[in-house]
């Protein structure tokens, strides 16, 4: 699944582990989500758009 996630954390200057940590996951599962490996759950999908100030609508592309 495509998404912005590199994007929008690039842009708000945060690191992988910056935004793994605020999002309770590890640094690897960021970097399998902006890489379109990973399929996240609603909850961790809603946690990513909420620290990213933005909607899961316009964060993960369907």
């Amino acid at each position: 699944m495509k998404n912005r996630i590199k994007e929008l954390r690039v842009k708000r200057g945060m690191t992988q582990e910056e935004l793994a940590e605020k999002a309770g996951v590890r640094r690897e599962t960021i970097v399998f989500l902006e890489q379109g490996k990973y399929n996240p759950s609603l909850n961790l999908a809603h946690s990513v758009a909420k620290i990213l100030k933005t909607k899961i609508d316009d964060l993960f592309l369907f």
